[in-house]
C-alpha cells in the first residue's frame, strides 16, 4: 500500500513541493510513497485535513492561507509553532493524531549569509510566513524587526503578539524579507506594489523573498541587478522541505537531490 504525502493550499498548482519532495523520495528509496498537490479551499481546509489519515496521507506540508488555520487544527504542536502562531507541516499519528510544526522559521535563519544577532530586518507581509519570520529573526537574536503590510492594522496586531514595530513604509535595514504574495502572478508589475522601489533597495544588505518564480521575481531581479545579496524562494523552499522531510518519514533528507529536481540540474 502507498504512503501519501502532499502540499495544501488555496491556490497550490504553483508549488514545486511534489517535485523536490517526490526527488527526495526516490533518492532515499521510498518508492512506495508520493507527495501530490492539495487544492483546498479554506472553507473545507479542517474536514479535507482530518480525513487525509484514512486515505493514507502520512502529512502534508501547509501554503498560503492555511497556515494558521493548520496550527489549529493540530493536537500536538511544537513550541516554535504555538509562539509564531502558524504551522506549515502536520504529521499524521495514530487514530485522529495529529501534531503540526513550523519549518519555515529554521530555515530563514539557515539560508541568511549572516548572524542576525544585533542586525535589523524589515519585513513584508503579516500572515504566516511573516509570523515565522519575525518570531525567527527575534528568536536568534536581531535587535529590531519591522513589520509592514498593505494593511496597517494587521502589520499592528502581528507586530503586538510578537515583540516587533509595525511601520507604514519600507524603512533601512540589515535584512528585507518579503513574505507577502507579491510576485507570485506577475513579477513585470510586482516590484510597484512594493513600498520600496528598486534602487531603494541598496538600502539593505541581503533581500529575502519567500515568493518563487522560474525566472526570479520582480524583487529578486532587481536586488542581483544592484549586486545585493539575494535567497530566492526556491533555497527557502528546499530547507524548509527537507526538514518537513524528515519529520514525515523519519529518513535524512537529501538536501542535493531536492536542490537539483528544483533547479533542474
Amino acid at each position: 500500500m502507498s504512503v501519501r504525502l502532499g502540499v495544501v493550499g488555496w491556490p497550490v498548482a504553483h508549488s514545486r513541493s511534489p517535485e523536490i519532495q517526490n526527488a527526495a523520495l526516490a533518492a532515499v528509496g521510498l518508492s512506495e510513497w508520493r507527495y501530490q498537490l492539495l487544492p483546498v479551499p479554506p472553507a473545507l481546509f479542517e474536514e479535507t485535513v482530518r480525513a487525509l489519515p484514512a486515505a493514507g496521507f502520512r502529512g502534508v506540508n501547509v501554503t498560503i492561507p492555511h497556515k494558521q488555520a493548520a496550527l489549529a487544527v493540530a493536537g500536538e504542536a511544537s513550541d516554535r509553532a504555538r509562539a509564531i502562531g502558524a504551522a506549515n507541516t502536520l504529521v499524521f499519528g495514530d487514530g485522529d493524531a495529529i501534531s503540526a510544526d513550523n519549518t519555515d522559521a529554521p530555515a530563514l535563519i539557515d539560508s541568511v549569509p549572516f548572524d542576525v544577532r544585533g542586525r535589523s530586518a524589515m519585513v513584508l507581509g503579516a500572515g504566516g510566513s511573516a509570523r515565522a519570520a519575525v518570531w525567527a529573526l527575534l528568536d536568534a537574536g536581531a535587535d529590531r524587526v519591522m513589520v509592514w503590510n498593505r494593511t496597517f492594522a494587521r502589520a499592528v496586531t502581528l507586530a503586538k503578539e510578537l515583540g516587533a514595530v509595525a511601520v507604514e513604509g519600507a524603512e533601512t535595514a540589515d535584512l528585507l524579507v518579503n513574505c507577502t504574495s507579491i510576485g507570485l502572478d506577475d513579477s513585470a508589475t510586482a516590484l510597484k506594489q512594493f513600498p520600496v522601489s528598486a534602487d531603494e533597495l541598496t538600502r539593505y544588505d541581503c533581500v529575502v523573498d519567500f515568493v518563487y518564480r522560474d525566472t526570479g521575481t520582480a524583487l529578486v531581479q532587481a536586488a542581483k541587478a544592484r549586486s545585493i545579496v539575494v535567497i530566492d524562494g526556491y533555497e527557502l523552499l528546499v530547507r524548509q522541505g527537507a526538514l518537513s522531510f524528515e519529520q514525515f518519514t523519519g529518513a535524512p533528507a537529501p538536501v542535493e537531490a531536492m536542490r537539483a529536481a528544483l533547479r533542474g540540474r
